[in-house]
């Protein structure tokens, strides 16, 4: 099957819905698929040979961050030649209601058309003005996807229909070994993060809080933070004293992002909201990792009400500072945890995933819609 897949947002920069694109494509590809990816990114950009790039990406706040997409005459031009020239069985987009590719997609293209739906949103003043373009894309599609029950409530709520419920993926094999970073654990003392430090939903105020409580008590406790940022944010929030036992890592590579993941004893994702289902989780479980994650219902869901790893009262310092510190005291309830998470993560593997996003596939390109084609 020949796939076409819109990415919206910029290739160049990590993200949740950039990696789970790539990781699709690599898992479609190895079960036998031809895919081609579009996805915003400057001529200048190095890009795998199979994405295409659609121009320029452009800083948009959206749902409480702040994302890097394309919308204008170049992209719409570059979004139009790349359906017309592709001669795809599928054309998959992801994130349709932003403005973005997808959107540009939807009106440039007509035939089997999959849309994955990732984020949880509510009713705001920009989807009421917006929604008329957006219906007018929506009603192209044969096929919806949501990654999570929050993302399917979100679509049903706000724009009717219905959505397939298939959760996002991670390549449980990627992450199973690695060598800790230079000079770091598991030694029983490091708590880790990794995420967009300057983005407030991420919830690092959050953990720098409860680090500062911890720190204060025991003089071994140590903190690792990895992820895009200013990391002179990060030491104005925690008293002077602690400094020499933060290390802010920045922007990592995948391979030192999966080193990270084995560095430390208790990796915490103290998200706010806007998560529909949580990527680094699944990354940290498959890494071996003992999570420590804010009790948001998409984190829930993943950490199966805790089973999987340890949940703390969401927006909360002092209740998180107390899970961690409990953590820290109890090697065998940490070992527990991350042996529970290594099961319950191989259902989010891609080699499944993949396989129920082709069911999809089938069942849009059986309905006798033709191949997909420049819509004139």
């Amino acid at each position: 099957m020949k796939v076409g897949i819109v990415c919206p947002y910029s290739w160049d920069m990590p993200g949740g819905v950039k990696q789970h694109i790539d990781d699709l494509t690599q898992a479609l590809a190895a079960q036998g698929h031809d895919v081609s990816v579009i996805a915003p990114a400057a001529d200048d950009d190095e890009l795998p040979p199979y994405v295409t790039g659609a121009g320029r990406a452009v800083p948009v706040p959206y749902n409480g961050s702040v994302a890097r997409m394309s919308f204008g005459f170049l992209s719409a031009a570059r979004v139009r030649r790349w359906v017309r020239t592709g001669d795809f069985d599928v054309l998959h987009i992801h994130e349709p209601l932003i403005p973005s590719l997808g959107v540009l997609a939807c009106w440039a293209a007509r035939g089997p058309i999959v849309a994955t739906f990732h984020a949880s949103f509510s009713r705001s003043r920009a989807i009421a003005v917006a929604e008329p373009l957006l219906r007018s894309a929506l009603e192209k599609l044969t096929g919806r996807i949501a990654v999570s029950d929050a993302a399917r409530k979100s679509l049903v709520e706000q724009f009717g229909g219905d959505a397939v419920l298939i959760p996002n993926g991670v390549t449980v094999d990627r992450y199973a070994r690695a060598e800790p970073l230079e000079g770091w654990g598991p030694d029983g003392r490091t708590i880790g993060f990794l995420g967009r430090m300057d983005e407030e939903r991420k919830g690092l105020p959050i953990l720098l809080e409860a680090f500062a409580v911890l720190a204060a008590d025991r003089p071994e406790v140590k903190l690792l933070v990895a992820g895009p940022g200013d990391e002179k944010d990060v030491y104005e929030k925690i008293p002077a004293r602690f400094h020499d036992r933060v290390t802010v890592l920045g922007m990592v590579s995948e391979a030192d992002k999966i080193r990270a993941y084995h560095s430390v004893d208790v990796f915490c994702a103290p998200n706010t909201r806007g998560e529909s289902f949580g990527i680094v989780l699944a990354e940290a479980m498959a890494s071996g990792a003992t999570v420590l994650a804010s009790d948001i219902p998409a984190f829930r869901k993943v950490l199966g009400d805790g089973q999987a790893g340890a949940l703390f009262a969401n927006g909360d310092s002092a209740s998180l500072a107390r899970e961690a510190g409990a953590l820290l005291d109890a090697p065998e309830r940490r070992a527990k945890l991350a042996e529970e998470a290594l099961v319950a993560v191989r259902k989010y593997d891609w080699s499944t995933v993949a396989r129920d996003v082709v069911r999809v596939y089938e069942t849009v390109t059986a309905a006798g819609a033709g191949r997909v084609e420049e819509d004139l």
